[in-house]
């Protein structure tokens, strides 16, 4: 359909007088007239009554009016819509399961406040991408790891549990309780070589890849386990109490290419995120 009927049908229907309508759109009397002719005749239905004083409104042009504005309109912004994206600054960044969401959430804000046209797209952490928000433990060779926060892990279970009374435990009072492991997590394996230095060993009940898996599991009964507060942000179930030994924790942050030229979506969030504060 051709746009000009629209506009011609609209400038009509709000003046309600053909000759009007053609001095609103700078074109002849014929031409208007010949424009509602040809419209009605696509659509197949009369939209006005011709009169001497001017055209009265069938109830199928009242039916058309707020579609054709609408149609109009969105033609009308597609220029400013395409305009806008050439200004926004793409930036596509994986992150990785298991982090803690409020600091997710600062970390995105801050980039929204300080740069305004960021287009941000989340994927997957092993998807292609131009950053990732990841563990330091990640950080491949040709990658330069930004740190923006740190996650302690304390020791979780349910409330039933008998270690869920104490202010804090020690490596010892962990031995023979049923332990749910994360076998790529290094702070269980270094809560399970200490134990083993001492003789000491816990009963390894369950395993899980992801630290909101190893939740669920506690949550279930299952055992207990050592998870980061990152993860036990979502969780009120459980009872938590530091170990009192070495600390345990894991160290969050940004890892982006060192040998490239950074794409200035990229380089505006390094900069940005080079002065964030997390805790």
């Amino acid at each position: 359909m051709d746009l000009r009927l629209l506009r011609f049908f609209v400038a009509v229907y709000e003046e309600k007088n053909i000759t009007l309508a053609a001095e609103r759109c700078f074109v002849s009397q014929p031409s208007i007239s010949n424009a509602i002719k040809q419209l009605e005749e696509e659509l197949n239905t009369k939209l006005f009554i011709r009169h001497k004083k001017g055209v009265d409104l069938t109830d199928e042009a009242h039916y058309l009016y707020p579609l054709a504005i609408r149609l109009l309109g969105d033609i009308n912004r597609l220029p400013k819509l395409f305009q806008q994206r050439t200004e926004y600054l793409p930036l596509k960044l994986a992150n990785f399961p298991d982090l803690s969401q409020s600091q997710l959430a600062r970390v995105f804000a801050e980039l929204k406040q300080h740069i305004p046209n960021l287009l941000l797209e989340l994927v997957d952490h092993d998807a292609t991408a131009d950053a990732r928000l990841t563990l330091d433990m990640f950080k491949a060779e040709d990658e330069i790891f930004l740190p923006l926060w740190d996650e302690d892990y304390l020791l979780c279970m349910q409330p039933a549990h008998p270690l869920a009374t104490l202010d804090k435990v020690l490596p010892e009072q962990l031995h023979q309780h049923d332990f749910i492991e994360c076998p790529p997590c290094e702070a269980h394996q270094q809560t399970i070589g200490l134990l083993a230095c001492d003789g000491l060993e816990v009963n390894l009940v369950a395993k899980a890849e992801h630290k909101t898996q190893v939740m669920h599991l506690v949550q279930a009964g299952l055992g207990i386990s050592f998870l980061p507060t990152g993860v036990l942000e979502t969780s009120n179930q459980l009872v938590t109490v530091p170990l009192d030994g070495p600390r345990m924790f894991r160290r969050l942050g940004l890892c982006y290419p060192a040998n490239k030229t950074l794409n200035p979506a990229l380089s505006a969030a390094v900069k940005v995120l080079n002065q964030y504060q997390g805790t």
